[in-house]
């Protein structure tokens, strides 16, 4: 191996790297987290001024999507790529092919080790030892030597691999990562109750059947529920019912309620027309906004041409809407005679001694705007992830790996056995990753055992 590949090999493998590079993701995630993702450049301008531009160049504004922060998921996963294989061709020979030559000095230079003699043949003594230590769940490896043998005894070996198991649940989030990143698809979809529409990127199409809302005694909105039914060739295949925090799932797309409105360009309005010198007199007009209805009894037909669900004057004198809730419904109306206006003005629900009516002449008759009804329309969020399947498995590993490395520390016991005068020495010694001071009392009792044996 030439000098630069060991040099890229060393680096791709430095501990400091990987923290570096973890540090700079964690702070790129939080500002993808801070920052709205995936908006339009008018609602970035409308918050962030100047900076909009900014962030719309360095892709901030679709952070999980971008070349660099794709580029750091890489660079990060070749990192723990290259440290895991270094570090697991020596685990795995450690753990399936351990090295019997086991010298005393080896043993004496452990913490937990013992040293006694049983009045047994080298024979007996080896197999009393394999029964207690097999009883206990250890797997033995043994060899000979002279007069001497050798047991190398273990167990929980996969808690060698617990370190391993994390690398590789934290590699497949990555990629689910940079799959979601990629290959992730969002769109709202906005529906009127009975509507169907394509699903983007799906064979099938969604319906909504019916659209609610719920309401605390307050007035305040509890709980928006929708009723969708998914077509397959234009077969109903499946119906459910969906609301805030309980989506459906469907061919790896997930459906989402996300908001709703009212549907005020179709608002069907109720006027009441009446005569200041007639209290007896009482026209009721309905019609949708758009129409012109003609005033029974009269020469004169009146057209509703705008709705507005919350009418407000704003700084630059200019009427709109505060908002898309009836908090102060008024409507905009003209009277004609013929061809001829006679006139118009703005209408109120609420508050009808405001209502403003310019009259060509002078006129008996007043408005108010009595009632009005619209159609609500439900948006739902479909979302579809590629990746994660992938993160799900990632985690689950990630945990078995916790798992490993915390709570299954591998055990290990070395022993030779020596045969004097028909009687057999035993040196015996044991380590433990975790949970040192529980394996010591298991090795005392395990000898214990064996000295009394005869």
């Amino acid at each position: 191996m030439n000098s630069k590949m060991k040099y890229l090999l060393k680096f791709f493998s430095s501990v400091k790297l990987a923290i570096v590079l973890l540090i700079i993701i964690t702070i790129a995630s939080l500002l993808g987290t801070l920052i709205p993702q995936q908006r339009s450049p008018d609602e970035y301008f409308a918050r962030y001024g100047q900076l909009a531009s900014l962030f719309q160049k360095i892709q901030l504004t679709r952070l999980y999507q971008s070349w660099w922060f794709v580029a750091l998921l890489c660079f990060f996963s070749l990192n723990i790529i290259i440290c895991t294989l270094n570090r697991l061709s020596p685990k795995l020979r450690k753990a399936f092919r351990p090295r019997l030559e086991i010298e005393p000095k080896e043993i004496n230079a452990l913490k937990i080790k013992e040293k006694f003699k049983q009045n047994m043949n080298l024979t007996v003594a080896r197999q009393e030892l394999k029964r207690k230590l097999s009883s206990r769940h250890y797997r033995i490896k043994e060899a000979e030597k002279k007069n001497k043998a050798l047991l190398v005894a273990r167990k929980r070996i996969l808690g060698f691999f617990g370190a391993d198991v994390v690398h590789l649940g934290i590699l497949i989030i990555l990629a689910g990562g940079i799959i979601s990143g990629l290959g992730r698809f969002k769109k709202n979809l906005t529906f009127s109750e009975g509507e169907v529409l394509d699903v983007p990127k799906a064979n099938f199409n969604l319906r909504l059947d019916k659209f609610e809302t719920e309401y605390y005694p307050g007035g305040n909105v509890k709980d928006w529920k929708s009723t969708l039914t998914i077509f397959e060739k234009e077969k109903p295949v499946l119906t459910r019912v969906i609301e805030v925090n309980h989506p459906l799932s469907y061919k790896g797309f997930v459906f989402y309620q996300s908001s709703y409105g009212y549907d005020w360009t179709n608002a069907s309005l109720e006027i009441h027309v009446k005569k200041k010198n007639d209290s007896s007199f009482l026209k009721k007009i309905e019609a949708k906004v758009g129409e012109t209805v003609s005033l029974e009894g009269e020469k004169i037909s009146i057209s509703l041409l705008h709705f507005i669900p919350d009418f407000v004057i704003n700084e630059k004198n200019e009427i709109t809407t505060r908002s898309l809730q009836p908090h102060n419904p008024a409507a905009f109306i003209e009277g004609w005679e013929e061809n001829k206006k006679i006139f118009s003005g703005w209408i109120f629900t609420r508050f009808p001694d405001f209502s403003r009516i310019q009259s060509e002449r002078e006129m008996d008759l007043s408005f108010e705007l009595k009632n009005f009804r619209t159609g609500q329309f439900s948006v739902i969020q479909a979302v579809r992830d590629p990746g994660v399947n992938f993160i799900w498995l990632g985690c689950g590993l990630l945990m078995i790996g916790l798992f490993l490395a915390l709570y299954w520390p591998s055990r290990e016991i070395r022993i030779i056995l020596e045969e004097i005068q028909k009687k057999t020495e035993v040196l015996a010694g044991g380590t433990a990753a975790k949970s040192r001071e529980a394996f010591e009392a298991e090795f005392r009792e395990i000898m214990t055992s064996i000295r009394r044996t005869k």
